[in-house]
């Protein structure tokens, strides 16, 4: 389906005015009109910038942008203010608030949540993590694991637990919370 242009819109406009008050036909015109109008997602030069692709019922919407070659498919959401650039993000997975994810090596999928002022690169992000600040930097993110705050996360492997830079930076490693399964990236 195309986008309507505005001289289509004053048409279908014209149009539906033109017909009885109330008639079926009137209200089909007027109710696309106001979806098609108040959907404002996946704008290409607003949203959708260089290279990036935007798929299947992926949505981009509010101030978000996807730059260079980055992917949104599946369900997955980028809005707010968010930033994905060079990144794939897909599945329910979604980048809202100020965040940014970057990096031709990271993936924000499953149901993952980056958000509030993260900062994401080069990691893999999945299952129900909640990446809501610090940094994460080639890094592999799963389980139920919350990043928040300062977090500092450098070439690590974490499967769950709550992160938030109160225990110093991390460099490396594998850590897991008690009783949190270990996923495969």
């Amino acid at each position: 389906m195309r986008n309507l242009t505005a001289s289509d819109r004053s048409a279908l406009i014209k149009l539906a005015s033109s017909l009885p008050e109330g008639s079926p036909e009137r209200k089909a015109i007027l109710a696309g009109l106001v979806k098609k109008a108040s959907k404002n997602v996946n704008i290409p030069g607003k949203h959708i910038l260089d290279d990036a692709k935007v798929r299947d019922n992926a949505e981009v919407r509010d101030n978000a942008e996807v730059l260079d070659s980055a992917e949104i498919s599946g369900n997955a959401k980028v809005y707010g203010d968010a930033t994905v650039e060079t990144a794939h993000v897909y599945g329910d997975a979604k980048v809202y608030g100020n965040a940014t994810v970057t990096g031709y090596e990271c993936e924000v999928f499953e149901d993952a949540h980056i958000f509030g002022n993260a900062s994401v690169f080069n990691s893999k992000i999945r299952g129900n993590a909640k990446i809501s600040g610090g940094l994460v930097e080639n890094s592999r993110i799963s389980g139920n694991a919350k990043v928040k705050g300062d977090a500092d996360i450098t070439d690590a492997v974490i499967y769950g637990g709550v992160w938030d830079g109160s225990e110093g930076k991390i460099i490396g490693g594998k850590w897991n919370a008690p009783g949190v399964p270990r996923y495969r990236f």
